[in-house]
């Protein structure tokens, strides 16, 4: 097996739970990781020395809000019970192609944000999930501020600048103080 490193792989979710008594580990899927989880077929758990080590996913299915997967040489309770809590990773060679539309957290993360009325609003650092949609947390001189990952808010990605294009609706962000 060749050695893996963290910058190659991307945390796709976090055990929450067992499902049944086989062992299946019920995953609660991070931002884009419902994208990448139900095909996974292996995945990454840290060591304790937080060291990724590989599993092979022998079955992966979308259940509710989750993801229950099953790993190979993990299928009884007691194996997986020490699970919980535990980030769930996948190798990004391993992710799946996306739509044109569609982006991992890991493309998003870093890119300078630039409003189609205010301008430039600083950078995206960091993305969560709402039972409604995913939220961009941007980092910039007004501060933090949220923006729901979804069109209309969403304009443009381009990569090869290293930008994320919104229209923001007036009020969400403060207007920067204007001086003579």
């Amino acid at each position: 097996m060749m050695d893996v490193k963290l910058n190659d792989l991307l945390e796709v979710g976090v055990v929450v739970g067992i499902h049944g008594l086989r062992g299946d580990l019920k995953i609660l899927p991070l931002p884009t990781g419902h994208l990448a989880l139900p095909g996974a077929r292996k995945v990454y758990l840290m060591d304790s020395e937080g060291l990724p080590v590989q599993y092979d996913a022998v079955r992966s299915s979308q259940h509710k809000q989750n993801v229950l997967l099953r790993l190979a040489g993990l299928d009884d309770l007691a194996a997986v019970e020490p699970l919980m809590g535990v980030s769930i990773w996948m190798a990004k060679a391993d992710l799946p192609e996306l739509d044109d539309e569609q982006y991992y957290w890991s493309d998003l993360e870093g890119l300078e944000v630039i409003d189609q009325h205010q301008g430039v609003l600083g950078q995206v650092v960091g993305m969560f999930t709402t039972t409604a949609h995913d939220i961009l947390e941007v980092d910039g001189p007004a501060g933090e501020i949220l923006i729901p990952a979804i069109e209309p808010f969403l304009v443009q990605v381009d990569r090869d600048k290293g930008q994320l294009h919104v229209k923001l609706p007036e009020g969400l962000v403060p207007e920067a103080e204007k001086t003579p």
